[in-house]
């Protein structure tokens, strides 16, 4: 009677495996990337330079370290593409302290970033694409709430939510 009891169990526990592993996102290689690009989005949005050098190196070091084989097609020659836009402006952020560099180069950063997101399933969350009508650019976050990474403190609050990326 045991026996019954642990072959039905082993494979329940079987088929409920097989269950999670169809309804999971399959995400992208270049995930990571995301994250590291919401470190820098946060240090910006804090008014912290030197926080943001730091994550814009660590987003760096992830660029240059992405596995160009492990990319599907479509998404290596999108990547590809804007490899190198992305690399120059994480290593400009990085390099400097002065937080209006850093935000002007974070507009080209986001652009290209919100660009990867639309090609790849960089989350198994809602990406927001929001807009600054006053730096007449745009950010990606991982909430609906505006926090504005181009003027901080200064106009927190200031922008909309233009577009959901579904993963």
């Amino acid at each position: 009677m045991k026996k019954i009891f642990f072959i039905a169990g082993f494979f329940s526990l079987a088929f409920l495996s097989d269950s999670f592993s169809q309804t999971t996102t399959h995400l992208s290689p270049l995930s990571p990337l995301l994250t590291h690009y919401y470190g820098v989005k946060d240090a910006l949005v804090a008014d912290d330079a030197k926080t943001a050098a730091s994550r814009a190196g660590q987003l760096l070091t992830a660029i240059n370290g992405v596995d160009m084989n492990a990319l599907a097609p479509s998404v290596h020659t999108t990547f590809k593409s804007i490899k190198d836009k992305l690399a120059m402006d994480a290593r400009h952020i990085s390099e400097v302290t002065n937080i209006s560099h850093q935000r002007e180069h974070f507009a080209a950063l986001s652009s290209n970033m919100a660009t990867l997101a639309k090609a790849a399933p960089l989350s198994d969350q809602p990406v927001y694409e929001a807009y600054c009508p006053m730096k007449k650019a745009y950010w990606l976050s991982s909430e609906t709430a505006i926090k504005n990474p181009y003027y901080g403190s200064a106009m927190l609050t200031c922008g909309k939510v233009t577009a959901t990326l579904k993963p």
